[in-house]
């Protein structure tokens, strides 16, 4: 379970960086891109109450 929350938290920096060098380009971030962001931090919420109550 540990290593899901890592890859899960990779590829979430991964994409932040991704949007942040869409804004450094002065092009805007399409309303999709925040639903995606939306979805890994709730994999990342579920994953680490999952983790929390299997202790």
């Amino acid at each position: 379970m540990f290593y899901f929350l890592v890859v899960i938290a990779v590829l979430l920096l991964g994409y932040a960086a991704v949007l942040v060098s869409f804004v450094r380009r002065g092009k805007k971030i399409p309303p999709a891109a925040y639903l995606a962001l939306a979805g890994l931090n709730g994999l990342i919420l579920a994953g680490v109450l999952a983790w929390a109550v299997s202790r």
